[in-house]
This record gives structure tokens, C-alpha cells and sequence, in this order.
């Protein structure tokens, strides 16, 4: 197909929807912080703490785990100067999942304790790391070491074991989640060499 195939989209007007949409996504994350009106005289650091604690360790998570998935996304395509309508299709969900991102983290920082919301909010996660992973297969499908596939599919297996942690412990599931972040290094370790010849 040539560059001029109805089926050919050139990626970077996805760009710079992407860049709107987690733009907005990640700013709405502050969205469902307690505001200072809500504080009933003068508060201590107890108060601060009960109020704030659980929320802000949520919006941190999302906003790093937004931040990686906005990294790779740029870095995905920078390398797709067209794509297919399905690729464009798949884009837009994964697209779709970012954007739900701020109402399943204000239900974790006001419920986080809660199995059901744990789960839910890991499970969101899980499809959005899932979606970056297809992603990035669909860009490698002849190289399936690359480094880029396989560093993305790291954060897929971190965010399904904090999943399963947060069935039955959900106080700790944040900690699982956070190794998500691992995805960044990994690639450093399957960095193909420059000096191979195929």
C-alpha cells in the first residue's frame, strides 16, 4: 500500500490527540483531591495524614504510570510514520483507557482499601499496560526480542501480580504496582548491539 491508501493514517496527528489526552487525563488525576474547605478548623499532621495520606499516594501512581505509558507511547510512535485503520482503532482504545484512568483512581483513593476497588482500579491498569504491549508487538512483529516488546511487557506482569495481591491484600497492592516503573530498566538489559549483522 502506498503512503497515499485511504487505509494509511499518518500517526502523528494521533500525536498530537495523544498528547491532549494525557495531558488532560493526568491533570484530572489531581481532580478528586481533597480541597482545603474541607478541613474543619484548624488541622494537624494526623488530620493531614487521614485526609490526603491515601489519595496522594494514588495520584503519584497514576501520574508515574500515566507518565511511562505517555513515554512509550511517543517513543511507539516516533517509529510509525503511517498506520493501518486497525492500528489507528487500537491507538484510539488505548487512548480510551488513559482517559478512564482519573475516575478509577479517585474510586481507589477514596476506597482503596476496599477488594472490589483494588481490584478494579488494578485490573484498568493491567488493560492499559496490555494495550501499550499490543502496541508495541504490532510495531516489532518481525522482532519479537526487541527490546522496546519486551520492556513493555514487563509492566503487565507487575501490575497483574499487584492485582492478584489486592484479592486479598489491597493495603499492599500499590507496592506491586509501583514496580511497573521496572519496564524502563529492562530495556537496558535486551538492548539489541549495533554491531550485529543479521
Amino acid at each position: 500500500m502506498s503512503e497515499t491508501s485511504p487505509d494509511h493514517f499518518e500517526m502523528r496527528r494521533l500525536e498530537s490527540l495523544s498528547n491532549t489526552i494525557f495531558g488532560v487525563a493526568m491533570t484530572l488525576l489531581a481532580y478528586d483531591m481533597p480541597k482545603a474547605g474541607q478541613l474543619k478548623g484548624l488541622p494537624d499532621w494526623t488530620d493531614l495524614y487521614q485526609l490526603y495520606a491515601a489519595r496522594l499516594s494514588g495520584l503519584v501512581l497514576s501520574f508515574i504510570i500515566a507518565g511511562i505509558f505517555w513515554f512509550s507511547h511517543q517513543r511507539r510512535l516516533a517509529r510509525q510514520a503511517y498506520g493501518s485503520r486497525n492500528v489507528v482503532f487500537l491507538n484510539l482504545l488505548f487512548l480510551l483507557s488513559i482517559i478512564l484512568l482519573p475516575v478509577t483512581n479517585g474510586l481507589d483513593g477514596s476506597y482503596g482499601l476496599s477488594n472490589a476497588v483494588a481490584v478494579l482500579f488494578g485490573l484498568h491498569l493491567t488493560v492499559i499496560a496490555t494495550l501499550n504491549a499490543g502496541l508495541w508487538w504490532l510495531v516489532n512483529r518481525d522482532d519479537r526480542r526487541h527490546p522496546e516488546f519486551i520492556s513493555s511487557v514487563f509492566p503487565v506482569l507487575a501490575l497483574l501480580l499487584g492485582t492478584l495481591v489486592a484479592l486479598f491484600a489491597p493495603q499492599y497492592a500499590k507496592y506491586f504496582w509501583f514496580l511497573a516503573v521496572g519496564g524502563l530498566f529492562v530495556r537496558r538489559f535486551f538492548r539489541t548491539s549495533p554491531t550485529v549483522v543479521r
